[in-house]
This record gives C-alpha cells, sequence and structure tokens, in this order.
C-alpha cells in the first residue's frame, strides 16, 4: 500500500441478486485516497457511486449484495492496513465510526428520531473512545460547537425533527467525524440543502478536512460542487470508472465521450439565454442510462457515444493512460 494513502480500491466488483440473476453494479473500480485529499466520484443515478460507498463501508444488504471480487484496503489511525473486504463482525465495527466516518445524503433518514442529537454523537465516542456517558455527552457538544452549531448545549438536548436541515446535516457531519477518523466518506451530503446552505456546508467540509488532515471520498452529481471542494475526480458511467485525473485536467482536457458530453451539458451564465434567442437546444447527452440488467455488449456508453466505431461494441476497454496521471476507459481518447 502506497505510503500516502489512506484507501486504496482495486478492481472492486460488486453485484446484486435480483431472482435467479446476479446483476454487476460497479465493475473494475480502482482507485485510491490520501492523506489530506478529496476525491470526487461523479457520475449519474445508477451509475454505482453509492454502491460504492457501500462496499467501502460494509453496508451491502445481506443476502442481496456482495463484493465479488477486488481488494479495499485501508490504513488505520493505528497504522494497521486492513482489507474491508475480508473482515467481519467486531473488527468491522471498530473501523466503521472510528476510522471511517460516513455523511449521508438525507439526514433525516439517517438520524434516529427517538434520541437526541447528544446522544447520537456520544454514542461512537463511548464506543470506541471508550469515555464515560458524561465525557461523551460533553465531547459531543463540542464536535457541535466545531461544526458550526450556535448554543450546542441546547441544541445537544434536542431532538432531530426540532432542528432545520442545515442543521441536521451539520449534526451528521459531528457524528461522522466524533471519533477523527482518517478517512470520511460524504454520500451527496448537499443534495437536499439549499444553494445557500450547501456553500455553508461545503465550506465547513474543507475547514474540518484541513484541520484534521483526513482523506475524503465525495460522492456528487454536481460537477460545481467538484470544481469547488475535490483535487482528484473519478467519473463513473453504469458501474465502470470511465475517467479518473486531476480535477484541473479532466475538466480542461476530458478524454471520455461521457466527461465530455456532462461539461458540455452544465449551464453557463448567460448561455441559456443566448440559445434560446438563437432557437437552439441546449446541449445534451442523447439517450438514456442502460438497466445494469441488460447492459450493450463492449463499451457501455458506446450506444450513446458520437465516437462510437464498430469495435466499441465488441470489447469492454481497459483503462487507457492519457498522461499527466489521467486515465480514460475509451480506445479513441486521443481523438477525443
Amino acid at each position: 500500500m502506497n505510503a500516502e494513502s489512506i484507501l486504496e480500491i482495486s478492481g472492486l466488483t460488486t453485484v446484486f441478486r435480483i431472482g435467479d440473476r446476479e446483476i454487476v453494479a460497479v465493475r473494475d473500480l480502482s482507485l485510491a485516497v490520501a492523506t489530506g485529499e478529496t476525491v470526487a466520484l461523479v457520475g449519474e443515478s445508477g451509475s454505482g457511486k453509492s454502491v460504492t460507498s457501500l462496499s467501502i463501508m460494509g453496508l451491502l444488504p445481506r443476502g442481496v449484495g456482495r463484493i465479488a471480487a477486488g481488494t479495499l484496503r485501508l490504513k488505520r489511525k493505528t497504522g494497521e492496513v486492513v482489507e474491508l473486504q475480508t473482515i467481519g463482525g467486531d473488527t468491522l465495527r471498530r473501523v466503521r465510526g472510528n476510522d471511517i466516518g460516513i455523511v449521508f445524503q438525507e439526514p433525516l433518514t439517517s438520524l434516529n428520531p427517538v434520541f437526541t442529537i447528544g446522544e447520537q454523537i456520544a454514542e461512537p465516542i463511548r464506543i470506541h473512545m471508550g469515555k464515560s456517558r458524561q465525557e461523551a455527552l460533553s465531547d459531543a457538544i463540542q464536535r457541535l460547537e466545531d461544526v458550526g452549531i450556535p448554543d450546542p448545549h441546547r441544541r445537544a438536548r434536542q431532538y432531530p425533527h426540532e432542528l432545520s436541515g442545515g442543521m441536521r446535516q451539520r449534526a451528521t457531519i459531528a457524528m461522522a467525524l466524533a471519533c477523527n477518523p482518517t478517512l470520511l466518506i460524504a454520500d451527496e451530503p448537499t443534495t437536499a440543502l439549499d444553494v445557500t446552505i450547501q456553500a455553508q456546508i461545503l465550506d465547513l467540509l474543507g475547514r474540518l478536512q484541513k484541520e484534521r488532515g483526513m482523506g475524503m471520498l465525495f460522492v456528487t452529481h454536481n460537477l460545481g460542487v467538484v470544481a469547488e471542494i475535490a483535487d482528484r475526480v473519478a467519473v463513473m458511467y453504469a458501474g465502470s470508472l470511465v475517467e479518473t485525473g486531476s480535477v484541473a485536467r479532466v475538466f480542461s482536457h476530458p478524454r471520455h465521450p461521457y466527461t465530455k458530453g456532462l461539461m458540455r451539458s452544465v449551464p453557463q451564465l448567460g448561455t441559456a439565454t443566448l440559445l434560446r434567442e438563437a432557437g437552439t437546444p441546449l446541449p445534451t447527452i442523447a439517450g438514456s442510462v442502460p438497466s445494469l440488467m441488460d447492459l450493450p455488449s463492449g463499451c457501455p456508453f458506446a450506444p450513446r457515444c458520437p465516437y462510437r466505431i464498430e469495435v466499441c461494441s465488441e470489447a469492454y476497454p481497459a483503462l487507457a493512460d492519457a498522461g499527466e496521471g489521467q486515465f480514460s476507459r475509451c480506445i479513441r481518447w486521443q481523438e477525443i
């Protein structure tokens, strides 16, 4: 494992059983997150982003989802390296919440409605750090203050439904970071929030990451958020990693037709008005995402791709080295 890496994923393949079939939700995914680095996992709904997060956390639905291949190596706070796909039981419970924290998309569904905010943040502190109930509650109040919640003593005694959406999300961040994990997984943490609160949450995550030096895997479909918070980006499509590299490189020189289509589809200030006046439709990616139950042969993006040739429908392409740390799963990346 690389000395700078906190998380290394190699060849991850995750499948789900539906009836008598196994459907591949994530296929041959490889990426790494280093200390103090933010890696954004980008793609449309159903591309495999959240399944990747659940695979890392060991939260795949039992009897339905499983890791069929690959390794997920995590460097714990102690320096010990564990393979997440092989551990379970007590060992996995010691890792979750302690070495890996996760922030989910909708805080109202990830917080327990019958326990106060303070009790929920104090629980991992008691379990993983061995503190007394009173000590843990005191630490929980400090965590609420750390994430910018005013009057944290009062908020700690309140229940999730008594807080606003932005405060609930701050509380889930406080819970995820309660034990100072080395890795934070943020699974679309700003999607349910308005733009002003979204900006505050992004600033908060960036500040806390710098203060604590943790790595962050940021799952999103919003390219604007990626540009603001991430160092590197990994673009997923239909369960496959199709392009990866530094944010600056991928945004300025996309080497996969799907990434290029995503970039063209981002509205620019004033562009929509000009296009409407000219009678020109906004740029879109033709077609729709294929069902994982009926993926096309060869490249999964081929049916929607303006660059496709016959061989694209015959063989699944490998990740090609496009230089300067950028990789593209396209045989025509040089032309793109």
